[in-house]
């Protein structure tokens, strides 16, 4: 490829090829002087910035990793992650700098805080650290089997496990999804999910076979049409709810969109009838990609599959056919393969299936079994190989793209002094696809009011994990046991509807 093709675009930042990889090389390099090595790991709290590719690129050429935070989440939150992780260098971006200096006496593993955007007291100010720094390429050897990745992810105890990505699973995902996406040199990616998600496929698939990534630091709408537009973007990732706002966006067709040639969503699954009113406005067209964190790439639903009408159309509430880098199955509950149409666990496999949960061998061995990663997805695979999805197993709630295990929320309801019982399910709603749903008993004699117990867990978990509604019962379903029975209270919100997830 060219040195001198623009790769990356933020802001008022254009960067070629050769000017990007010379600033990886010197945050390598310098990383290299402040005694880092392979195998340390390094944590980023940050929005979308092109630094972000600057951090992930560096650490892979010195065999460090990464641990990218969401920054919705507490600093609770934040704190166990880092700590669990055992970082030893923490970065932080534009307006986080603060907030994670009032963290430095609860993660005693950290040597050095870098700031990314603006010199700031106790932190080493990033461009001060690159300025000086050597060009040249470092000398680490690097295994395809190192760990370049430990991203953190819902846990259904209540608590966010590490995932291990090594290089090789990044590789085989990313030839995979740059390979059923077709990529190419001339491709520009209009990027707007989350760089500390797994949903930063596009941006690197795309830099991968020379293309451009037009960064956007947050998902504002009109911010989004107008690089379309004036980038002339060809391709673009999204979860469905976002591409419904552009929609409702008075001004939606004032942008010239024409650039654009194929639109890939993931997350969640697309509501088929949303999913028409987007194909018949954008005017393009429409994949899907199905994977998670633990395994970036399952199936793929083409766009050759994205039929408004007749009787394929009803691929348009499937999840599509196995990726060219995963094998797809359904199994029961002993892991072995059931028949066409009939609802099971999806099992994946490939080189693409993560290393294993960080420090927790028993998780890896539960999940990975036989070679075969269990997803926890119920769904069927019609006599054609199409998988189509029908719930969750394990419960957890997936709402605008964000994921929620429901123990985590119902523990700090449990927290508030009038709740007796409390079960937390995912709803239908036409915004997010899911929000979440609280269904709580309270103790006798006992008052609370639903805006004073989102309050409640809002003061201690991020809000996407905090209810949205709160139905009050005078008893919740339970087993013999009184174990709560979470599927029957689920089932009182999604009556009338043929699957149980948005």
């Amino acid at each position: 490829m060219s040195p001198h093709r623009e790769a990356v675009v933020f802001d008022n930042v254009r960067l070629t090829y050769q000017e990007l990889n010379r600033r990886v090389n010197q945050l390598a390099n310098a990383l290299t002087g402040m005694g880092y090595q392979k195998g340390d790991r390094l944590a980023v709290l940050a929005e979308n910035t092109h630094k972000y590719l600057e951090v992930y690129f560096a650490a892979a050429k010195l065999g460090m990793s990464v641990t990218p935070l969401n920054f919705r989440l507490s600093d609770s939150e934040i704190e166990h992650i880092v700590n669990d992780s055992e970082a030893v260098c923490f970065m932080a971006a534009d307006t986080y700098e603060e907030r994670a200096q009032n963290l430095k006496g609860r993660l005693p593993r950290i040597k050095d805080w870098i700031a990314l955007d603006n010199p700031f007291a106790g932190y080493v100010f990033y461009e001060d650290l690159i300025r000086d720094a050597s060009t040249e390429e470092p000398l680490v050897e690097v295994d395809e089997d190192d760990m370049a990745i430990l991203m953190y992810t819902g846990g259904t105890t209540g608590l966010p496990k590490g995932v291990m990505m090594s290089h090789r699973n990044l590789m085989t995902a990313l030839l995979g999804l740059t390979l059923n996406v077709g990529f190419t040199k001339d491709d520009v990616t209009c990027f707007i999910l989350p760089l500390f998600h797994v949903s930063f496929w596009p941006a690197l698939c795309c830099l991968m076979m020379g293309g451009k990534a037009v960064i956007i630091r947050k998902p504002d709408l009109n911010e989004i049409l107008r690089q379309i537009q004036d980038e002339k973007c060809t391709h673009i990732n999204a979860v469905p709810t976002l591409y419904g706002w552009m929609l409702q966006l008075e001004n939606f067709d004032d942008y010239d969109l024409s650039s654009l040639r194929l639109i890939t969503y993931a997350g969640s699954p697309f509501p088929p009838q949303a999913l028409k009113q987007c194909i018949q406005k954008f005017k393009t067209n429409f994949a899907q990609a199905y994977g998670m964190t633990e395994a970036l790439g399952g199936s793929y639903l083409g766009e050759d599959e994205h039929v408004l009408e007749g009787e394929k159309s009803r691929l348009l509430a499937s999840a599509g056919r196995p990726m060219i880098s995963a094998d797809v199955r359904v199994v029961d509950e002993n892991g072995q393969p059931v028949t066409s149409n009939v609802i099971g666990e999806v099992a994946l496999t490939g080189r693409h299936v993560m290393i294993g949960y960080w420090k927790n061998p028993e998780l890896t061995a539960k999940t990975i079994r036989g070679g075969w990663y269990h997803t926890g997805d119920m769904g069927y695979m019609d006599d054609e190989g199409y998988l189509f999805l029908v719930d969750r197993k394990a419960d957890m709630i997936v709402t605008g793209g964000e994921n929620v295990y429901p123990k985590e929320t119902e523990d700090v309801l449990y927290e508030h002094p009038a709740v007796a019982n409390a079960a937390v399910v995912s709803a239908p709603d036409d915004r997010w696809g899911e929000r979440v749903q609280a269904v709580v008993v309270l103790k006798a004699g006992q008052t609370a009011t639903e805006k004073e117990l989102i309050a409640h867990c809002k003061a201690k978990l991020a809000g996407y994990k905090c209810p949205k509604s709160i139905a009050f019962w005078d008893a919740l379903p339970t087993t013999p046991v009184g174990k709560i029975i979470r599927k029957d209270v689920k089932k009182e919100f999604w009556k009338g509807r043929d699957r149980s997830i948005g």
